[in-house]
């Protein structure tokens, strides 16, 4: 069996049940799993020299759209709130194919793994002239992440008093279908899956109450897991009033939308009652935090719900609503806010790369993944900390402080991703071509 030994590691972060730091260790990978962890390790197969380097387990993300990589920086949405924002793309995205689908999917599923990602979600709820959630799927595949993508949906067009545009949203059955075609072929519940499927609805203003409903049932009974948007900003919470008379979190336990088989993303406007009902019921959220910048959402009560116990991951969101998909800045990000909105001991620098990591591994429903210990899948990234990101650094583990917002060497499933700063397994400059043809063809 293929054995990878990484070796003399400045210090290795393992985010294991006592978050342990390890300087000076090595780690050996033996098909696609940690088989050790610890100082003086050998091995007769490949060794990587990891002197002068962090080593963290790779980064999760727990929310993306990756069709928007196609659509950052639009000036027509660039100064707008959530509601204007969407109302200015969605004509846009309503002349993709499976082309743009596939294409833009390879560009942000290279930047996440350039930024340390091994492991990342999708939200894909919008399927124009053809495309489907396979295009991006097998974009995961060339690349080589492991994936979890999500069957979303939209249903309630303008006509019906819906936000998107009728055009892009379907109809309830042909969504239902297509969700149990898509996990019946891609779905895999194993340890150590490359590929698992969720359920995703769009948002409570984009389909009805019983698609919400429906999609619950349907997951239940296969076995997936749900996401959603909830409680994003201030508009969210006024059309969850106006409609359904209660806040997000009430209409999501309505429906069957709380579980730890449960991931909301944002979750920006939650409330007291709202965290602890998410606390008690183990339900994920998804903190986006540059997004919820650019976007004006506000800072979301991240401190408050990992307080309370609520299971608390990182997502960059869609590129067209943050403009990059860095998850290491994300990370760093989050910290920030924190501190912005309540104090400076409001969160450290290891407890970010802790949500970054393991935390967004438990909202994924993966204990596998997200922590460097024996048994756990080989998802590593080495940070180079001997450049001028780190230069003078006292503490090269608080790497969210000072150090690299690009990944060095990441490997998935023991396979190197990103060698030397550079993806593997990719034509990168290609892909980079193709999107920005892609990109003019659109905008003209």
């Amino acid at each position: 069996m293929r054995e990878t030994l990484i070796k003399n590691a400045d210090v290795v972060l393992t985010m294991d049940d006592d978050r342990r730091e390890l300087p000076g260790a090595d780690i050996l990978i033996r098909g696609g799993v940690i088989a050790a962890v610890g100082a003086g390790l050998s091995s007769a197969g490949e060794i990587v020299n990891a002197a002068g380097c962090v080593v963290t387990p790779g980064l999760v993300n727990t929310h993306h759209h990756l069709f928007q990589t196609l659509t950052r920086a639009v000036p027509a949405g660039q100064d707008a709130l959530l509601f204007g924002w969407l109302q200015s793309l969605y004509p846009i995205w309503s002349r993709f194919g499976p082309e743009e689908m596939h294409v833009s999917a390879l560009t942000g599923l290279a930047e996440l793994a350039l930024s340390g990602c091994s492991l990342t979600s999708d939200h894909l709820y919008l399927y124009p002239n053809g495309a489907r959630l396979d295009d991006t799927i097998a974009a995961a595949r060339d690349i080589g992440l492991r994936f979890h993508p999500t069957r979303g949906a939209m249903s309630i067009g303008e006509s019906d008093g819906g936000l998107p545009p009728d055009a892009l949203v379907e109809n309830e059955r042909a969504i239902l279908d297509d969700s149990i075609r898509v996990i019946d072929r891609f779905h895999d519940a194993a340890e150590g899956s490359m590929c698992r499927v969720g359920l995703a609805p769009c948002s409570p203003f984009s389909v009805s109450r019983e698609l919400m409903r429906d999609a619950a049932l349907l997951a239940r009974d296969k076995g997936v897991m749900l996401h959603t948007h909830l409680a994003e900003n201030a508009e969210d919470i006024a059309y969850s009033l106006a409609h359904f008379g209660c806040r997000p979190g009430q209409y999501a336990e309505d429906l069957g939308w709380t579980g730890p088989d449960v991931w909301h993303a944002h979750c920006v406007q939650l409330d007291a009652a709202e965290i602890g009902l998410f606390a008690r019921t183990r339900t994920g959220v998804s903190h986006c935090p540059c997004s919820n910048c650019r976007l004006g959402s506000g800072i979301a009560p991240v401190r408050a719900m990992r307080d309370a116990g609520v299971p608390v991951g990182l997502g960059v969101d869609g590129s067209a609503s943050n403009d990059t998909g860095n998850l290491v800045a994300e990370a760093r990000q989050a910290l920030l806010l924190q501190r912005v909105a309540r104090g400076a001991d409001a969160m450290s620098a290891r407890e970010a790369l802790e949500i970054a990591t393991r935390g967004g591994a438990d909202v994924l429903g993966r204990p596998d993944c997200g922590r460097l210990m024996v048994g756990k899948r080989a998802d590593i990234a080495l940070w180079d900390v001997s450049g001028i990101d780190s230069a003078g650094s006292w503490d090269k583990a608080a790497l969210l402080l000072a150090g690299p917002n690009r990944v060095k060497t990441l490997f998935v499933e023991g396979r190197e991703v990103v060698r030397d700063g550079h993806l593997a397994t990719l034509d990168l400059p290609r892909v980079i071509e193709r999107q920005n043809r892609l990109a003019r063809a659109l905008a003209g």
